[in-house]
């Protein structure tokens, strides 16, 4: 029997380097608490609503990220990774992963293998999860990577060349 009791995982963003904040705010997820059925896996699986404002200088596109620290693995789960959002997108409507992207915008698949977004889905009974919603301001046009990277590789690139972050979290809890 697998014990689901373990310590819950530190907020993995204040282990990156230094970025500075600017606003997010959704219609789905209000922050710190738990996550409407649109957004868990098995209900609606369903992008959030995300609008953000105050972006730092500079900005040249976007990358949306959605990660689960406190799933049962040694380097959590990721969701979703939208990369290259034009520098002009300031809000995605709820759903939007399964719409048309705009501009030179893709996926990179999820840790479910998707490329899209992938609803909350803790193990039956584990601690309550955290999702956290980020937007990332980045320097650049393009990241410099393409739909075949891997999670892990998106993040490493934005380690160096994000401008600032804007996040969000919610809990589930099955």
């Amino acid at each position: 029997m697998v014990d689901l009791s373990r310590p819950q995982t530190p907020d993995p963003y204040p282990l990156l380097p230094s970025a500075p904040s600017f606003d997010v705010r959704s219609d789905d997820v209000v922050d710190g608490q738990p996550l409407k059925d649109d957004q868990v896996a098995d209900k609606g699986n369903s992008s959030p609503h995300l609008a953000w404002s105050n972006v730092p200088e500079g900005t040249r596109s976007f990358v949306i990220t959605a990660f689960d620290p406190d799933a049962p693995t040694p380097s959590g789960f990721w969701h979703w990774v939208l990369v290259d959002v034009p520098a002009d997108v300031r809000e995605l409507a709820s759903g939007a992963a399964g719409e048309a992207l705009p501009g030179a915008a893709f996926h990179v698949r999820n840790d479910g293998g998707e490329a899209g977004f992938l609803g909350a889905a803790p193990p039956q009974g584990d601690q309550p999860h955290r999702y956290f919603f980020v937007v990332h301001a980045v320097g650049e046009e393009s990241l410099g990577v393409d739909a075949d990277a891997s999670p892990a590789v998106v993040s490493f690139n934005l380690a160096f060349k994000t401008r600032g972050r804007a996040i969000l979290h919610g809990t589930y809890q099955h």
